[in-house]
């Protein structure tokens, strides 16, 4: 498990410096709901309120061209950590794009904060039937009975204002990540954990797994990288460290 979690921080910290001066047009941007460590209804009362334990939030983009996910962030589905993502994104872009977000209020002040009008942003509501109420369809969603387009800020194309390619990226994360899967016992028990699971996911989705449709990997159809990644390059991402001997094992008395 340390292994596993100090390869995925390396992931993080390959992509945060190599993911820069991003020559997108179009992005989409969604939130993808998790917990870590209980269900928000069944954290200690000692740890209500505390972040990592309960919900929590990865926000992710994607670029509709060459289906790169430049940045990611684990937290709370509030203006402050929406802020610190749009901020992120916004610095590795090198131009101007048309951005597209669901109609979360969040985003609002979120891409006004980060992008200070330098950007053409538009938000897509999704309009909802009523929802199914018994209980094998719960997790069902409702009868989507049409969209609304809406201009925030500068001259967004309605043509390209979709969410589509985000969303189907959140059906690849619950699909590659157990952590995200739900009703199982495999969600993480500690954020930092889950973090490293989704930078894993990440570094392995944008330079090893070839698209599709690209034939190629996000990575390299974004020229940020010139070949498809293998399984030994991410691990020899991490930093080199000294051998240790492994000390003798102490007998347990019966």
């Amino acid at each position: 498990m340390k292994l596993w979690r100090e390869i995925g921080e390396a992931c993080i910290r390959y992509q945060d410096a190599t993911f820069r001066n991003l020559t997108c047009k179009r992005l989409q941007v969604d939130e993808i709901w998790s917990f870590v460590y209980a269900k928000a209804k069944n954290v200690p009362q000692d740890k209500v309120g505390t972040f990592g334990f309960g919900d929590v939030w990865t926000f992710t983009a994607i670029d509709a061209d060459t289906k790169l996910m430049p940045s990611f962030l684990v937290g709370s589905r509030d203006a402050g950590c929406a802020t610190e993502f749009m901020q992120d994104l916004a610095s590795r872009l090198m131009n101007r794009v048309q951005l597209t977000t669901d109609g979360h209020k969040m985003y609002l002040s979120a891409v006004e904060e980060a992008f200070a009008g330098s950007v053409d942003f538009a938000q897509l509501v999704k309009i909802y039937g009523a929802a199914p109420e018994w209980p094998e369809v719960r997790y069902s969603p409702a009868a989507c009975l049409g969209t609304q387009k809406t201009a925030v800020s500068g001259c967004p194309d309605a043509r390209h204002v979709s969410t589509s390619y985000v969303e189907r990226a959140n059906l690849t994360i619950r699909m590659s990540v157990r952590r995200f899967t739900r009703l199982t016992n495999a969600f993480s028990k500690k954020v930092e954990n889950h973090t490293a699971a989704f930078g894993l996911f990440s570094a392995h989705y944008n330079l090893c797994r070839i698209h599709k449709t690209l034939r190629v990997t996000p990575a390299m159809a974004a020229g940020v990288a010139e070949h498809v990644w293998s399984v030994e390059e991410l691990v020899a991402l991490l930093p080199a460290v000294e051998a240790k001997k492994r000390g003798p094992y102490k007998k347990t008395a019966a």
